[in-house]
């Protein structure tokens, strides 16, 4: 059961990215969506919903990462 909510909570920023993905591609296209008042608007609005979607899932990964000590240390001295 907690799988399937942890694929939830992967699934829904993946969405909102792909969402944003669109908008973008839209405005590039030049169609425009009634709900937004300009293109440029369109666009930045769909930057920020890649940008969020996009965050969302590598700090999940980080951070599982993290918990699982999966991260690579690096050295201070590089020979």
């Amino acid at each position: 059961m907690v799988r399937i909510i942890a694929v939830l909570l992967l699934f829904i920023p993946g969405i909102v990215a792909a969402y944003g993905i669109k908008l973008m591609r839209d405005t590039l296209f030049n169609e425009f969506n009634p709900i937004f008042f300009h293109t440029g608007i369109q666009f930045f609005l769909g930057f920020i919903f890649f940008l969020g979607g996009l965050g969302f899932i590598g700090g999940f990964i980080v951070y599982r990462d993290k918990k699982r000590q999966r991260t690579k240390k690096q050295n201070k001295k590089a020979d």
